[in-house]
């Protein structure tokens, strides 16, 4: 079964580095209800779920203790709010007050002060996996990390990824076998950036669209589909990598 291999290889993970459980980031959506269950299949009396609110739908807390309380998993509670305000103000301050020939371009409206915020549920969460001797585990999968659906240094910093090899079909799968809560599975797929912002609206097609693409390549989409898909793709590929280190010639 995928989900006892997956939960197997979280326990070989955790014992290699020596750590005592799992820590993750409960949003309320499928993805991180799923990889709540396989952490707790992997260290069932070690885990913790996380709720980050930062000025985000109540019903995503709602859903995420839904989740928390469906698999009997602990939670604890990081109000962001004030954090987020603190940041912004001073990074703000910061950029009115750069020299006027410096240009500052917001290349997508929203996004510098939204992309804050899963930078902040980082460092909340490594606070605590650091205190609790626990690994952060991510909640990207496949279809996401191929495209670069996630914020560098925030959502995309983690310890591990239980799902990052799986399909969002294949998510979903498991979120029906393991008894994920029917709402939290038949409600869209957002990053809680923003009000109103769901996934594949900000992509700009569907998981299946994009699955179809993944599994059966891009002449199975159109062709303006399969380009967008192509430059997300390359234009992501920074996020995949380690940061690059510029040669030592003398």
């Amino acid at each position: 079964m995928r989900g006892e291999r997956i939960a197997s290889w979280l326990q070989e993970r955790a014992a290699k580095a020596g750590a005592r459980g799992f820590v993750f980031g409960l949003s309320g959506g499928i993805d991180s209800a799923v990889v709540a269950r396989l952490c707790q299949m992997a260290a069932p009396q070690r885990v913790l779920g996380v709720l980050l609110p930062c000025y985000s739908n109540s019903q995503d807390e709602i859903d995420a203790r839904l989740v928390a309380s469906a698999f009997s998993i602990p939670v604890a509670r990081v109000d962001l709010g004030s954090a987020f305000d603190a940041m912004t103000d001073v990074l703000n301050h910061a950029i009115k007050g750069l020299p006027t020939h410096v240009d500052v371009v917001d290349i997508k409206q929203q996004l510098p002060e939204a992309n804050i915020k899963p930078r902040l549920r980082m460092a909340s969460l490594y606070y605590i996996a650091n205190a609790m001797n626990y690994l952060v585990a991510g909640t990207g999968n496949r279809s996401e990390i191929t495209i670069g659906y996630y914020t560098k240094y925030g959502d995309g910093g983690v310890d591990l990824l239980p799902i990052g090899g799986l399909l969002k079909s294949e998510v979903y799968a498991l979120a029906r076998e393991f008894g994920v809560p029917q709402q939290v599975i038949d409600k869209p797929p957002t990053a809680g950036l923003w009000v109103g912002q769901t996934d594949e609206h900000e992509m700009g097609f569907s998981y299946d669209t994009l699955e179809a693409y993944l599994t059966k390549g891009a002449a199975a989409v159109p062709a303006e589909v399969a380009k967008r898909i192509e430059q997300l793709r390359a234009a992501s590929e920074h996020k995949r990598a380690l940061p690059p280190i510029a040669p030592n010639e003398t």
